[in-house]
């Protein structure tokens, strides 16, 4: 099965369309007939965009083709862009811990409370949540900073402690990159 997933409900016309079609398409298409069945549907899927001639439901990921009669590859454009922009936002956002960062606009953020981050602030973070250990200071120059391992700097110390005293100000938390032995961690 493809990682991306065409839901239609309640437009049995446009999912035998499709359903002929098939092939020759990026995404795989499936046919739902009741609420129950969808919502179970949706569970199983991660990337998925619901299309039906109607507005029926409130739910994210939903398009409407209400604009009938429609050209075929109109309307596979159309379809083409939703997921575009569907893949685009789900990696937009990344979840840490109890946050969650925004990478386009480079904000962390918890409830209502948000703060602006630099790209270094955001690839340090990123690459520290993903290193299940504590990371070198050498090993963030390297990899975050693109600095030799060798050079004599005090730039990633420097970073790291703004970084912490700024998540420490604004969320009050002193615990999100802990400063360990030989390096920095996320828990």
């Amino acid at each position: 099965m493809s990682s991306t997933n065409l839901i239609i409900y309640k437009f049995k016309l446009l999912y035998h369309i499709l359903e002929e079609v098939c092939s020759d398409l990026n995404f795989t298409v499936f046919f739902e007939n009741s609420e129950n069945s969808l919502n179970d549907k949706i569970k199983d899927f991660n990337n998925y965009i619901i299309i039906s001639d109607k507005e029926y439901l409130n739910i994210n990921k939903f398009l409407v083709l209400n604009n009938l009669p429609i050209n075929i590859f109109k309307l596979l454009e159309k379809i083409n862009i939703e997921l575009i922009k569907m893949q685009f936002n789900s990696q937009a956002e990344i979840k840490i811990k109890n946050y969650a960062i925004n990478l386009n606009s480079r904000e962390i953020s918890t409830g209502k409370i948000k703060l602006n981050l630099t790209e270094k602030e955001v690839s340090a973070i990123i690459y520290l949540s993903k290193i299940k250990k504590t990371v070198s200071i050498n090993e963030l120059q390297e990899k975050v900073w693109g600095y030799q391992y060798n050079a004599e700097t005090h730039t990633v110390e420097t970073h790291i402690y703004r970084l912490r005293k700024k998540i420490l100000n604004t969320f009050n938390d002193n615990d999100f990159i802990k400063s360990e032995k030989g390096g920095y961690k996320i828990k």
